[in-house]
């Protein structure tokens, strides 16, 4: 009979290697949130379903994680210059999704939209189509597949046609889309452009495209814009980069330095340790 702290000994060793490692199977899977913007951000999140969602403030160089279901279908996005009162009622200049902090509807125009639907194969783009608010980028993380990175990093305010920008106290806080603004067939691929046959690209949607090479300009963008990959975790970012490294906590050098670090862990993980604890088991019955 083996010694009581040897079987201590054993229990505590299979408990770390089952509770440090991911959960099995790709049931779920986990979007982290990075602002490296100036300004203070208020993410929204909604299912594609129910406009329904919980929300929280992002600091700049803040990060935050989020849990998906599986199969879990939404967008997501940064409101701005919001102002809420201690009931969580308010409004924001941008990408508003209804009138308190909580979502209730979808974004507003303007809005940078990152759009993702999660399966067996994971699709995910970032669309101007609602118009830009912030640069979003998207990271797919321990995936399979192609995986590549989605998203408009370059800042459209800077390059926004007249027509399109919105302003604040003179200042081009967004960019619309040429759809929101004219709502003419041509622009929203309605009616008789309602097919990728006759809705085709603008010179505006050519203008974000310039700026935006890997993001949604327009309705029927598809070929350059969606990308796949399977059983990933994803990386957020705001006013970030689609090639920049993400964030670690040692990583005192990059220029906005996120508060919770993000490093996922291999999904092979828990079964190379499957072999050590079996190894163990059979040195503690000796």
């Amino acid at each position: 009979m083996a010694h009581p702290y040897t079987a201590f000994l054993k229990l505590t060793f299979i408990f770390i290697v089952i509770a440090s490692a991911p959960e099995l199977g790709g049931s779920k899977q986990t979007f982290t949130f990075v602002n490296y913007c100036k300004e203070t951000i208020w993410p929204g999140i909604t299912h594609n379903d129910n406009f329904t969602s919980g929300s929280f403030i992002l600091k700049p160089c803040q990060s935050q994680a989020f849990t998906a279901p599986s199969g879990w279908n939404g967008r997501i996005w940064a409101r701005t210059g919001c102002n809420f009162d201690k009931n969580g009622s308010g409004k924001c200049q941008t990408g508003g999704c209804g009138t308190g902090m909580n979502c209730s509807a979808p974004a507003s125009p303007p809005s940078t939209l990152a759009e993702f639907t999660l399966g067996e194969i994971d699709y995910y783009d970032v669309s101007l189509v609602d118009g830009f608010n912030l640069p979003i980028a998207v990271q797919a993380v321990n995936g399979t597949g192609n995986c590549s990175s989605a998203g408009c990093d370059g800042d459209l305010r800077q390059n926004c046609p007249s027509q399109l920008a919105m302003k604040d106290n003179g200042k081009v806080i967004a960019c619309r889309s040429a759809c929101d603004v004219f709502k003419t067939d041509e622009y929203c691929c309605t009616g008789q452009h309602g097919d990728p046959g006759t809705c085709l690209p603008s010179n505006y949607s050519k203008s974000f495209k310039s700026v935006c090479p890997v993001a949604y300009s327009y309705a029927y963008d598809d070929p350059t814009s969606v990308k796949t990959c399977s059983g990933a975790d994803f990386v957020v970012t705001f006013c970030g980069s689609r090639n920049q490294t993400l964030p670690t906590s040692h990583d005192n050098q990059r220029p906005c330095n996120a508060s919770k670090a993000y490093k996922a862990i291999p999904q092979s993980w828990w079964v190379l340790m499957l072999p050590l604890a079996f190894m163990f088991n059979s040195w503690i019955a000796s």
